[in-house]
Parts: structure tokens; C-alpha cells; sequence
């Protein structure tokens, strides 16, 4: 029986909730369509009614209030090169947005899009027919992680690299739920359930994503993938330092959601790696192995700490 389908395109943020509230059972928001229209293709997504968000000119606009820069989720992610403040003071999430898939597809995708694009794995994203022959996993309704063999925990991968930039620079997002509007860390809406990865209620709609000035972060991000495009992340890595000594470590792709280190340049960079590695729920739902992953983990972070001392030095040798 084929079910009946449903299309609407709000003007206005206040109209999308309010569509959102009254299908909530069946909902499913579009931006880019660059992670949901793969999904209902592959039948992974079944829902039946489409909430199109790309008439609402609000959610577009970037301006900076205070001492934070706001984003609006819809931004493509093409555009956020276009930015000024962003290139003078968060060149790291540009660097994140150029690994994301192809130049095409970043006119397509938004960045609220990318930060919520569904968890990943091997045994997962695959056509209906391969997923049936395989045996239906957990994220499928199955009975068994086929990654894993167990009964309880999901572990499909957290697939989005801007969310690691992000997060590394302290990132918070405003959301806006039939309920009430509130801020939040951007981290904090990711679970680490691969089931159910993040705490937002279907209705719930990210308006924008802010960042604050003036922090000074000096950053290196890295991407491990089998093609400089198109590919989704075997492993994303993301240390920060900003201007008053505060380490962050972000990794992706290595666990159902960013795995998060926070020190300060006084602790042993080594004791900090060990605790992102030890963090990692790494399995083998991907094309490179689970040991693999979590051996360039340690390879990556060390690189980062010594590009980051590199550049130390030249500043400093520069300034004398």
C-alpha cells in the first residue's frame, strides 16, 4: 500500500513549528535535502510528511550580536567562504566545510542540515534490498547490531565535520521547539545513542548557530577518507587552543557522537590524546578497520599538537 505523502513551505519560522506541531508523529524537516533525500531513497527514512524550510529568509541571515557571531542554519555551506567575519576569525570551519562531500553538493547542503545529518554505518547505508539480505540491524528494527553482534547498543557513527569544528570552538545553537526557544551548547544535543542521537524532539527546529568572537582560536583539523570527496569521515579530528590556554579536542566518525577532551596547554598533550582514544567507542562499521581508526587517532592528534607548537614558534620568532 503506498501512503500518502505530504509537502508544505512555510514563510516564516513561527508557520514551520506550528506544521511541525500538528504532524509530529510522521514529520521530517528539509533544507538542503542533501541527507534526506539519499535516506528516503535507501528507505531509511520512511516518514511521510516534508516540512521544507527553504522559503524562510530569516533563517539566512548572519550578524554578529555582541560578542558572538550568529549563523543562520540555513546558510548553504558554500556561502559561509562569503562571510567575512568568518574567514578573519573561524578559518577552522571553513577548512571543515571544504571536507564536506563535493563543491555541488556544499552549494546544496546547509550548515543546520550538516550538523544534524543522520548517524552512519556500514551495515546501515545501504539499499532496502541489501539491508533485508543482510539482516535488519538495530537501526533498523533488527534484533542484532550486525557491526558488533550485540542486543543493546548502536554504535553507527557520528558523520558531521562542521559539527567537530563547532564544538571545538565552543559553539552554542538556539532552537526554537513548540514549546519555548532556548540555547544550548551544541554538544550537548548529541546523545551517543546511535539509535537516537540527539536530544531534540522531532518539532524542534535549529534557527541558528552562534560562535564567539575574540576567543583567538588557533586550530588544526584533519579528515581521514578514502577520497578528498564525496566520502563521509572514517575519522574527523579537531584541536583548538584559544587565547587563554584552554585545549579542545573533538573526534568524529569514531563514536555515535563528537568525542570531547577539554584541558589547558599546562597538561601533558600525550595524558590528553590517551584520554580522546581511551573516549572513542570505535567498531568495525566502517570501510577501514577499528584498530586502524583508532591508531590514526593518535597519529592525527599528535600531528595537530606539533603544527600547532610549529606555528608557535614562527609567531614567536616573528614577533622577536
Amino acid at each position: 500500500m503506498t501512503l500518502e505523502k505530504t509537502y508544505f513551505r512555510p514563510r516564516s519560522i513561527g508557520e514551520a513549528v506550528r506544521l511541525a506541531a500538528e504532524y509530529e508523529t510522521d514529520l521530517r524537516y528539509l533544507a538542503g535535502g542533501t541527507d534526506v533525500m539519499v535516506n528516503k531513497f535507501q528507505e531509511t527514512d520512511t516518514s511521510t510528511c516534508l516540512i521544507d524550510l527553504t522559503g524562510i529568509e530569516a533563517m539566512k541571515q548572519t550578524q554578529q550580536k555582541n560578542d558572538h557571531l550568529s549563523i543562520g542554519a540555513l546558510v548553504c555551506l558554500d556561502d559561509l567562504k562569503k562571510i567575512p567575519e568568518i574567514s578573519a576569525e573561524f578559518p577552522l570551519l571553513l577548512e571543515a566545510v571544504q571536507a564536506v562531500a563535493s563543491p555541488v553538493i556544499r552549494k546544496t547542503a546547509t550548515l543546520g542540515g550538516n550538523l544534524l545529518c543522520e548517524n552512519r554505518c556500514a551495515f546501515f547505508n545501504q539499499s532496502e534490498w541489501w539491508r533485508q539480505a543482510a539482516g535488519f540491524c538495530l537501526k533498523c528494527n533488527g534484533a542484532t547490531c550486525l557491526a558488533t553482534g550485540g542486543t543493546l547498543n548502536c554504535f553507527s557513527k557520528f558523520a558531521s565535520d562542521t559539527a567537530i569544528a563547532l564544538v571545538g570552538m565552543d559553539a552554542t545553537i538556539t532552537v526554537l521547539d513548540k514549546e519555548a526557544e532556548y540555547t544550548v551548547p551544541l554538544e550537548e544535543i548529541y546523545t551517543g545513542d546511535g539509535l537516537d542521537p540527539r536530544k531534540l524532539d522531532k518539532t524542534a527546529l535549529i534557527r541558528s548557530i552562534e560562535l564567539p568572537i575574540g576567543r583567538g582560536f588557533r586550530s588544526v583539523f584533519k579528515k581521514l577518507r578514502h577520497r578528498e570527496t564525496l566520502e563521509f569521515s572514517s575519522l574527523t579530528s579537531v584541536v583548538t587552543i584559544d587565547q587563554i590556554g584552554q585545549v579542545k579536542i573533538v573526534l568524529g566518525g569514531v563514536d555515535p557522537k563528537p568525542v570531547v577532551v577539554i584541558g589547558t596547554i599546562a597538561d601533558d598533550k600525550n595524558e590528553l590524546i590517551k584520554k580522546a582514544i581511551k573516549k572513542a567507542r570505535i567498531v568495525d562499521n566502517d570501510v577501514y578497520s577499528r584498530l586502524y581508526r583508532k591508531e590514526m587517532i593518535g597519529v592525527y592528534l599528535n600531528k595537530s599538537f606539533e603544527e600547532l607548537e610549529q606555528a608557535d614558534f614562527l609567531s614567536n620568532k616573528l614577533a622577536s
